[in-house]
């Protein structure tokens, strides 16, 4: 993982400023691991992505690093047929809702109403 662009770490690890970014980089791992994608290929993609972003704007202070990890981790998800488009933004969804209701400090549980298609 030593030639993955971006990614902030020491001899201990990479280094996360928010526990989604740890379950984020989690996701990528695993996939890697179950042979979805390579690492060259995620390499790329989210090189893709953080020009992308840069192009439209985006500060190029590793600020929203993390950001850029889930928009490579969602187009790989799509270009390999994990989960559409649609999908992704119903549980993109289905998880805003459940964090809305969800106290500050408490655990956010996802439940089968949050994930409901709404009209």
């Amino acid at each position: 993982m030593d030639g993955l662009p971006g990614l902030v770490q020491d001899e201990e690890g990479p280094h996360f400023k928010a526990p989604w970014e740890a379950e984020a980089f989690a996701i990528a791992v695993a996939l890697e691991k179950m042979g979805i994608f390579t690492w060259s290929e995620w390499a790329r993609t989210i090189g893709d992505e953080i020009a992308k972003a840069n192009a439209e704007g985006d500060p190029d202070d590793g600020s929203t690093y993390y950001s850029h990890w889930m928009s490579a981790l969602e187009r790989l998800v799509r270009e390999k047929n994990i989960a559409s488009a649609e999908t992704i933004s119903r549980y993109q969804s289905g998880w805003r809702r459940a964090a809305q209701r969800t106290p500050h400090g408490k655990p956010i549980e996802l439940t089968e109403d949050d994930l409901a298609v709404t009209q």
